[in-house]
């Protein structure tokens, strides 16, 4: 950044510099040429004032001292002028070429070249540059009428200087503007450079302090210590400290929920293997490898449900597409018939509003997200309500749409769950009160939470209900998967 910085402002400013001393340069000649040539007017104003008839009629010239001291030439400054009367006489002087006029020389040098064309107005000066005896000179020139009892001549007045002294003057101070124009170039590089020092040191202090950090060191950074320019910068890397930090403990809890409910099954197991290899009652030994057989399904179902756990607790974006929930609901029911049977339950599936009138028997439930997320929320829910309903329970699955909200019911007449614990139940491997666990068939505690986490992935929510009335007087649970229904566009 600092390099480009450099790379962006110097090149511009030195730019914009040289630009303003040539402008300045410029104005400066302008200047210059303009008070030489106003003080190369005035002899020439004097001279032409100084012609006047005598009593004779003839022309004289009588200038004034000043004038004459005026027309000395000095050394670097050489000084011409002349005075001539045109002749023949002229009807109109006014815009004429000089080669069409002939005259003679009243004073000064003969030959001093003339302009290309004479002013268009008696004594307004016009200005020119020309070579006179091998010098460069600039002069001024005007002419006149002259009218005496009933003359008329006619004059033309020219002075001139060398130029020398103009360009002298002119490199002295163009000098002067460029060694000024490069110490403001210098001062302003400068300045520049220092300002981008100085801007940056605070970047430069925020990198030193990032690379200087541990590896495991994900403290928010300080935004007090950065300009406020910085401070957007500085939230989004603390925003992504965030992320980071929930994602390794994330991992972290992800391990050590693992190590810890995996710990336990596998010493049983081995502990169950090392008795096994030491009974010589074959009887026995196999009670022991079946009970090592059931530790091990449920090991594998534990395996599972922290896996699917971990995959719905990421952060990647879900791809939504059109999904039919009634038959999700319906693939879920149908694969969990021989684990209720085993449990001597009776898991079945209600169309919810198949007598409503709003829909057709096989209309389909809309809803956008991924169809296999969706389908492991509602499998974990109808195995939820498998594993804590009890023997001999019944689980009814539903789904519905109301045109807002899809959702899908999984309601039994089980032993239920007190109304305080029904928010508490979603954490990992809480399994509710003693006395409900003691009633249900167990678990590892994850299936809720896996569901939810599904259908939050997929903008959604599980709600817990009272259920069906229970044999015991009781009531049961109801889980809820709702999501926001979906209209897909048809066809006309």
């Amino acid at each position: 950044m600092r390099f480009w910085l450099l790379v962006l402002l110097i090149p511009g400013v030195v730019f914009l510099l040289v630009v303003d001393g040539r402008n300045d340069y410029r104005a400066l000649d302008l200047l210059i040429q303009d008070v030489y040539d106003d003080a190369l007017l005035e002899p020439a104003k004097v001279l032409e004032n100084s012609i006047e008839f005598d009593h004779e009629g003839q022309l004289i010239i009588d200038p004034p001292l000043y004038v004459q001291v005026m027309l000395e030439s000095h050394a670097g400054n050489r000084k011409y002028y002349r005075v001539e009367e045109i002749a023949p006489v002229q009807s109109a002087l006014a815009g004429m070429e000089t080669r069409d006029i002939s005259g003679q020389t009243l004073m000064g040098m003969p030959g001093l070249p003339r302009p290309q064309r004479l002013p268009l107005v008696e004594g307004i000066p016009v200005l020119y540059n020309a070579m006179y005896r091998n010098d460069e000179v600039r002069l001024v020139a005007l002419w006149r009428d002259l009218h005496y009892n009933g003359q008329h001549r006619q004059v033309l007045v020219m002075v001139g200087e060398s130029v020398d002294q103009r360009l002298k003057t002119r490199q002295e101070m163009w000098r002067d503007s460029l060694f000024r124009d490069i110490r403001m170039v210098i001062l302003a590089v400068l300045l520049v450079w220092i300002a981008v020092q100085w801007t940056l040191w605070p970047l430069s202090d925020l990198r030193r302090e990032i690379r200087s950090r541990e590896v495991d060191d994900l403290t928010p950074l300080d935004q007090e210590a950065v300009p406020k320019e910085v401070i957007p910068l500085v939230t989004a890397i603390n925003h992504h400290i965030d992320l980071s930090r929930e994602v390794l403990n994330r991992q972290a809890r992800f391990l050590a929920d693992a190590s810890h409910q995996l710990r336990t099954p596998l010493a049983i197991m081995r502990t169950q293997a090392q008795y096994a290899r030491r009974e010589q009652d074959v009887a026995r030994m196999r009670e022991t490898l079946d009970a090592i057989i059931h530790q091990l399904g449920r090991t594998s179902r534990l395996t599972e449900q922290l896996l699917s756990l971990a995959h719905a607790s990421r952060n990647d974006p879900t791809p939504h597409m059109p999904v039919d929930l009634a038959a999700l609901a319906r693939e879920a029911v149908l694969l969990y018939l021989p684990l209720a049977r085993e449990k001597q339950q009776d898991l079945g599936w209600v169309d919810a509003s198949a007598g409503e009138g709003r829909r057709g028997k096989d209309e389909l439930i809309w809803v956008l997200g991924s169809d296999a997320e969706l389908h492991e929320s509602i499998a974990n829910l109808i195995h939820n309500a498998i594993n804590h309903a009890g023997v001999g329970r019944t689980i009814t699955v539903s789904a519905g749409s109301d045109g807002e909200h899809a959702w899908v019911s999984v309601c039994d007449n089980g032993v239920g769950l007190e109304p305080i614990l029904r928010e508490s139940v979603f954490s990992r491997f809480d399994r509710g009160s003693r006395d409900k666990k003691s009633q249900s068939g167990g678990g590892s505690g994850l299936g809720l939470a896996i569901a939810l986490a599904y259908a939050q992935r997929n903008r959604g929510t599980i709600e817990l209900q009272d259920g069906d009335p229970s044999p015991d007087e009781g009531v049961g649970l109801c889980a809820m998967l709702k999501l926001p229904a979906y209209q897909p566009e048809t066809e006309a």
